[in-house]
Parts: structure tokens; sequence; C-alpha cells
């Protein structure tokens, strides 16, 4: 249902591709109004093409009140900016108090109209219909999606004007409502982008960018759209751990609509409330909007901020990285496995060949059989789990040395209550799940060792099967099983201040695979898109992208590849996707089928 920048496909010619000159469709249900026969669900309209404007026909003269109730169903899903053809199928104070703005509901197909007249009358001077669906999703006030269940049920009520006797309605559902089908055509997701509360460990830039999936409406200004949500600050979700640089209040001008100039230069007009900022407030407010137009169309290249008639600043794109640090800008160095000596092997991440080496250091002797492996994202640490699950060990990439004592030690009783898979966040921490039954935990070692932090985990229902962290290290993906179910769960990373002994918990965990029963394995693959490897109810093993918020992106899903254990991606979507499978370590590159890297090789990662 639409896509970050790293997974969204441009939409080919459609249907309507023959008005892409005028650039204009009417809905065809609202140009001819039906006058007899049962009334139906509305359809939902055909997906259009990407440069094509869907809009709809105002109310027909002495329209039934059925045809009233489709003709505002089908303008929900047309491209009027303001629902202004909506509102003309509302009497004038439900057309004043009818706000779209606050909430869609998305439904499996669109809505079903039911007629409940009182006594079955016609001639009466007011009607109800009751609107039904399935819910599959919202999309709130914040434009922030969520998956939902269950049946929709919303009354729609109308009165005849006593002196036009024009149907009209006086008591509309809330919000919006459609189809999936509409809401596809309609809606794209963008990520717009804040600052981690946390800098990253090391040298500048110190700041890293988040990003915070929304939805806007595809066909109407959605540069300006997301523009004005990313004033607007963080959904909720993200709330708690990211920060705007745009002070409180400011604002685009109400009559404000964004266009980039013929060199790919947007000027960006605020309010008076950003007049006073400085330089490099302003340069982190202008990376803000860089980061998040990126994944639109027509691009733009540099920013340049102006308040109260005058200018302040202009930021480059190739000047952004400098203000902060985006997840899917870094390029890993090498591709990691695991060999048939249990040994951990690397190769060059952007290898056509399939050449590989043992890591310099302690984990690439052999000493030590491994059965997963993490790398530190500056690639100068590796950590390593035993073959038996029991022990993790952390070793320098830099040169030789001894591997020393395990790090972390698991007490329980078989393999599948041991160690998982660990993963390096950005500060360069290291977290690990222990599924010992008698103490399944959560835990972090602060820069790969020391005591372990266990880290906060309420809402959590089941064990952790699998850990992936972010780039951006405030969001941490979990695989959770419960009896014979695996679900793929997103957190929130939130830290306490600083002491001898932080605070560290995962809140809020929502589901970013709610059709899948079974997941195999995951790996981050961009800014808010994972690649996922599970089967839905009574399925086949599947491979897709998933969004953060539970959506579906747009574009194909990766090549079809049976027997996958192990998945890495990349949040650079240049790399190539890799794979554990029954052919052993396989790689699929851009345009390119699946390849044999190491029929023997396993456990596959890229540094994070």
């Amino acid at each position: 249902m639409g896509a970050d920048r790293e997974g969204r496909a441009r939409r080919g010619p459609g249907r309507a591709a023959a008005y892409a000159a005028c650039g204009v469709v009417l809905l065809a249900g609202c140009a001819s109004m039906p006058d007899s026969g049962d009334l139906r669900g509305v359809d939902s309209t055909p997906r259009q093409d990407g440069q094509v404007r869907v809009f709809a026909m105002p109310p027909q003269e002495d329209a039934t009140s059925g045809e009233i109730v489709q003709g505002f169903l089908e303008a929900l899903t047309s491209d009027d900016p303001n629902y202004e053809t909506a509102r003309r199928y509302l009497t004038a104070e439900a057309a004043r108090t009818w706000h779209p703005e606050l909430s869609t509901t998305v439904l499996a197909e669109a809505p079903d109209m039911d007629p409940r007249r009182a006594g079955g009358r016609e001639d009466t001077a007011d009607d109800l219909y009751t609107l039904t669906g399935t819910k599959v999703a919202t999309v709130d006030a914040q434009q922030s999606y969520e998956p939902a269940k269950g049946a929709y049920d919303q009354s729609v009520h109308l009165i005849r004007d006593p002196k036009t006797k024009q149907w009209r309605i006086d008591g509309p559902p809330v919000g919006v409502v459609m189809g999936k089908s509409d809401f596809q055509r309609n809606y794209m997701s963008v990520n717009k982008y804040y600052f981690a509360d946390q800098p990253l460990s090391g040298t500048s830039p110190t700041t890293v960018a988040v990003a915070d999936p929304v939805y806007v409406r595809e066909r109407v200004n959605p540069m300006t759209q997301m523009v004005r949500s990313l004033l607007n600050g963080p959904t909720s979700w993200l709330e708690p751990v990211a920060r705007s640089s745009f002070p409180t209040g400011v604002r685009l001008p109400e009559d404000a609509s964004l266009t980039p100039d013929d060199q790919n230069k947007l000027t960006v007009p605020l309010n008076d409330r950003a007049a006073r900022v400085g330089v490099s407030v302003c340069h982190r407010m202008a990376a803000q909007i860089l980061f998040t137009l990126q994944n639109l169309t027509p691009a733009v290249d540099e920013v340049e901020l102006r308040a109260d008639g005058k200018q302040l600043c202009t930021l480059g794109e190739d000047e952004a990285p400098a203000v902060a640090t985006q997840g899917s800008e870094e390029q890993p160095q090498y591709l990691y496995f695991v060999d048939a000596r249990k040994r951990l092997v690397r190769m060059a991440a952007d290898s056509t060949g399939r050449q590989h080496d043992p890591v310099p250091g302690a984990l690439g002797v052999g000493d030590k059989a491994l059965q997963s492996v993490a790398v530190s994202r500056d690639e100068h640490k590796a950590a390593g789990v035993a073959a038996d699950g029991k022990e993790l060990y952390v070793a320098s990439l830099a040169a030789a040395g001894s591997l020393g004592d395990a790090v972390l030690t698991s007490k329980g009783a078989t393999a599948n209550d041991r160690l998982t898979t660990p993963s390096w966040d950005a500060q360069g921490d290291l977290w690990v799940a222990d599924r010992d039954p008698r103490d399944a935990r959560l835990l972090l070692l602060e820069d790969g060792g020391g005591d372990p932090l266990t880290v906060d985990t309420p809402g959590l229902d089941g064990r952790i099967k699998d850990v992936r962290v972010a780039a951006d290290g405030v969001r941490i993906a979990l695989v959770v099983e419960k009896g014979d179910k695996q679900s793929l769960l997103i957190g929130r990373i939130e830290r306490g201040e600083k002491s001898e002994r932080p605070a560290v918990a995962v809140r809020e965990l929502r589901s970013a695979a709610p059709e899948l029963e079974e997941v195999t394995a995951m790996s981050w693959a961009g800014d808010s898109r994972l690649v996922v490897v599970g089967r839905e109810r009574g399925g086949v093993q599947q491979m897709r992208y998933v969004q953060v918020d539970g959506s579906t992106p747009e574009g194909p899903a990766p090549a079809a590849l049976t027997g996958v254990k192990e998945i890495a991606a990349s949040e650079d979507d240049q790399m190539p996707l890799v794979a554990y499978s029954e052919d052993g370590i396989v790689r699929l590159r851009t345009g390119t089928q699946w390849e044999k890297v190491d029929a023997e090789g396993m456990a596959p990662v890229y540094p994070g």
C-alpha cells in the first residue's frame, strides 16, 4: 500500500492512460446516476495512471437518497483537494462540521450500502443507510497507518430539503471510508524524518535521521502535504524518541503550494516563528525537508528556507550528510557469513564474484565453531554465538588475538532455549535474547561487553526468537514466538538518563506483518522497510517486503526462493539481498535471479 524511498516503484500507464493529456477523469459511477434497480455496494474506482487526476461529479437534480449516498462515497475516492465535491452531497451544517482529515478507514472492499427506511416508505423527509464492510486499516489524523480487523458499521442519515425537495446527507460517516483498491490508488506511503534523541557513537556526524512513515494523497500536492506533516511533528508512536529541529509553531502559509524550480531547488516560505533561528538550526530544518522529499517526484536537490521575507539558509543534497546520518545511505564494506569450518568470513558487499576470506581476528581462525554472527556498524568488532547456542563471544576485526572468555552464557537446556542471533545498534551496543524458559530476557551489552542489562519489554507476550536493531538506533524488530505462531513486532527503544546503569526499555510493540502466522526470518531493508520470510495461515513459505507500520509497500516482492532459513538485507537498497537456503548462501542482485555464493555457508549478515 505504498512504500518508502528504498522500496517505492513508480506506477506505469494504467487503464486511464488515454486521459493523461488532459489529466482529468470523471468517476464513471457519478457521471450517470441510475434511476432504477437494486442498490449495491459502491464499486472501487479502477486504478489510474499516476499522472491522471480523478474528480467526482456533483449530485444530480432529483437524485434519490441512495444515489446521493453512492455519489458521496465515490467523491471520497476522488482527487478533489479539499473534498469540495463530497461536501456538496451534505447539508450546509454537515458540510461545516464534517472533518475528513480526522481519519481514513480502509475496508477490504468498497463499503456496502444497506437501506434502513422506517416502514419501507420512500416518500418520507428523512432516510437512513448503513455502510458495512471488513476493516483492513485506519489512517489517523496524524496520517499514521495502523492495521485493523473486524466489522465496519456506520450509519448515514439523509434529509429531504423542504424547499428544494433534494436529498442531502446530514449525518455523514466519521472521516473518510473507502475500499482497499481505492486507498492504493489515492494514497502513498512517504517517510518524514526527525532526529534521534541520542547521538551515534564515534565521530561527526553525531545525529541520526529517523524515518516516520505516513500516508498522503498521491495526486493532491504531496510535496506540500509532506512539509505540512513534517512541521506538525513526529507521530505519537515515534515522538518519545525523536525530535524536530523546527521551533514550535512554525508553519507554511495557508495558500502555500510547493514546487521545485527547473534547477530542482525548493523554496519553502515559513511564518515568522522561524525568523530568528541560527544557521546551524536552519540547516537541520532544511535537512529534514530534504530527507523527507527524497522519494517524491519531481526530485528536490536543494532547499531554501525563508521567513519574514528573508532567506534563512540553503542546503544542498550533498551537504545534508554533514548534518545527519541516514541509515539507508550507509554503505557496508563487506557481507559476512559462517563458512563450512564454522568460522566468520567476509566478501566485498558489492562484489559480483564469490571470493571470500576469513575475517581478521579470533573469530576468523575457527577455534570456536559458530552458529550465528553480528558485525558492528563500523565493522570494527564482531559477535558470534557458539554452535550450541550457549555462549556469546565478541572480538576485534582489526587485528589477530585470542578469543577470550564468553561475554554471555545461557543456561538453557537445549540449543532452542539459548541465545538468538545478536544485533549491534548505532551506539555500538550489542543486543541479544536469551530464550531460557526459566529466565527469558532481552539483553543489552554496552560496547559489546560488561554486565548485561536486562531490557524492560512491557506488553511482550511470548519468547523472542530473533532480534534486529534499526540503523537509527531507536527502533527494534523482534520475532516473538507464542505456541506455534511467530509474529514480527516493531518496538520503540527508550533509554533512561545516563548513569552507572541506565534503564533501557522496548515499548509499544506493534505488528509489522499481521497477515503472517509464521515468521522464519527477517532483516531491515531500508529506513522503514523490512524483508520477511514467513507463511500465512494455511499457506506456503513466501518472501515479502513490509513496512514498519504494518502496511505493504508498492512494487514486486523478491524473486521466489525455497527453503529459506535466514535472510540478510542492507538498509542501502543498492546492496544485494542475501539468504541462507537449502542451496547454502545465495545472493539476489538487482535485475538478476538468485545465484549461489557458497554451498556450505550459513548465517549471512550485513553490519548491524
